[in-house]
Parts: structure tokens; sequence; C-alpha cells
């Protein structure tokens, strides 16, 4: 798709400007469990009711993902497990998972393909997943799946959006088959022109799911640009390589205020533009980021959204 190349910069909205903090609002944040370990208590750090999504990399026992959200859920925060398609093996295995979170009080799931090139089982995407109805069946009420403003080479090999398209058109009826609250949740990005340009086009196409943006919390440069790379962000990648060019800044960490004000600016101009929410994957650390969050948000009120 194309790419706006702003010539100027717009100026940077700071949280007195109010747009920055209201937009932070209802903000998540994604975690796995060897990171969420090194956290003694997550409300000491997190605004009380903040949505945590629990990663599912290859290799993590089951039983580990379910104590993570366990100990969560327990200390007061909504938890939003994974549930990576290509991992599972079968119908059996993803009822006794989704069993198991119900158990220790989990009624949310993200249901994505993976980054596995073939699946381990007999499930390829998350509209497989979905249409089991196991989900419905277990009682789960928020749903969320993958988006991609950026397009996604995984999806679409050959470039384009056609197959990422199709499958947001089946995800958007879907949602009207389900009894559960469903929403995208983003690749991380870093810059805002695509995700204007993406998200108008799915309103102007009658996808109404709305969007949980993807951000990087704040990073060193270096640790930006590696995650970017492995997890194929698209050409706003150029923001890192830009930056990268000036050594000066190599040693400075990387935040997402420019894209963030951007987007909090496009917002409170265009009430009806489908970012719903701002997701957080902490790259240079849960706590950097909390801290990113609460200087720039307001930290007394950023509870998850219901």
């Amino acid at each position: 798709m194309a790419v706006l190349n702003f010539k100027r910069k717009a100026p940077v909205i700071t949280a007195s400007d109010g747009s920055l903090t209201s937009f932070l609002y209802g903000f998540s944040i994604e975690v796995m469990p060897r990171t969420a370990a090194k956290i003694e208590d997550f409300r000491k750090i997190l605004p009380e009711g903040t949505r945590v999504y629990v990663a599912h990399i290859e290799g993590t026992p089951i039983e580990e993902m379910v104590e993570t959200a366990k100990r969560l859920n327990g200390e007061g925060f909504p938890v939003m497990p994974h549930f990576p398609a290509r991992i599972i093996k079968d119908a059996a295995t993803l009822e006794e998972w989704i069993k198991r979170y119900a158990d220790v009080g989990v009624s949310q799931a993200l249901l994505l393909a993976g980054g596995l090139d073939k699946p381990h089982g007999d499930f390829e995407d998350s509209m497989q997943l979905l249409g089991t109805g196991l989900f419905d069946k277990h009682g789960f009420k928020n749903l969320h799946v993958a988006g991609h403003p950026e397009g996604n080479k995984d999806i679409d090999p050959n470039g384009g959006d056609d197959a990422v398209m199709d499958a947001l058109r089946w995800k958007n009826d879907f949602q009207n088959r389900t009894d559960a609250k469903m929403a995208l949740a983003t690749q991380f990005v870093f810059e805002s022109a695509p995700v204007i340009e993406w998200a108008n086009r799915l309103q102007a196409e009658g996808i109404s799911l709305p969007i949980h943006i993807g951000i990087a919390g704040p990073a060193k440069l270096q640790t930006m640009i590696k995650f970017a790379m492995a997890c194929g962000v698209g050409p706003s990648v150029r923001v890192l390589t830009r930056r990268a060019k000036d050594v000066t800044k190599l040693v400075t960490p990387f935040e997402p205020t420019q894209v963030l004000s951007e987007l909090a600016r496009h917002k409170a101009a265009n009430p009806d533009f489908g970012i719903e929410s701002v997701h957080f994957f902490p790259l240079g650390g849960i706590n950097k980021t909390a801290e990113y969050t609460a200087q720039h948000g307001n930290p007394a009120s950023l509870a998850a959204h219901a």
C-alpha cells in the first residue's frame, strides 16, 4: 500500500495537551511467563484493571501459561492469553487449554496463526480456531484476532494484502455469530500514516472490528531494530533505520511518542477513527513501558476496557 512521505514532522503532543492522555486510556500490555516471573507485583507498576496479554511462544508448557494467567488474575488484571493455531495439535487439545484457563478465571483470548512455517497439528489459522465454537461454548467474553496495518508476507507471500483482507472480512462476519466482543490486535508499528490509511480503508469496506494498535514500548534502538526485523514489521521500520544513521542516538532509548502523538491527534479530530485502544509490546522491559505510560498518561485512571 502507498505510504505518505512526511517532509515536515508534526509537533509532538505532550501529556498536558490531553489528547495523548485520552488516547492511552485503557492501554494493554504483553508479557511472557519468563518475563512476568521477574515482576514482584504487577499492582506496583500497572494501573488497576490493565488488560495483560500472555504471549505463548513455541515450547512454553501450557502449565506455565496457565500459572502466569492465574497469578495475574489473582492480582486483579484481566488476562488475555495467546492461542497460536499452529502449535495446537487438535480440537481436543484446544478445548483442554480453554478449560484450563477458564478454571483460573480467564474468559478472554487472542487468537492468531503463530510464527511457525508449518502447523504442528490440525490448525493453520485463527479462523479455524474460531470455527470450532469452543470459545463460545466455554463462555469466553472477549476474542481478539490479529491485524496487519502494513500487510503480512506470511499470509500474502507475493506482496499485496488480498488474503489478509479476505481474512478480515471473514472475521468481521464472524463477530455477528459470536456472543464474545471482538477486536483486532495489531503488530507494532512506527509510523502513523500507514495506520490511518489502513483503518480508514477498513471502515470504508465495512469492517467494523475495533483496532487495538500495537506499539513498541521504550527500548534501545538496537533492540528495537532486532525485534522489528524478527517480527516482520513493514515499511514503518524506516523510522528506526533513519535514526540509526545518527550515532549520537544509538545509546538513547527509542520512545514511541511521535507515532502515539500523531495517532492521538487524529483520533481527537476524528472521534469515529477505528482505533479503540493502544497495546504495548514492552521490548525494552515491562518496567520501562509502565514508567512511560505513567509519564504520558494518567496512572490513576488507565483501566482496561471491559
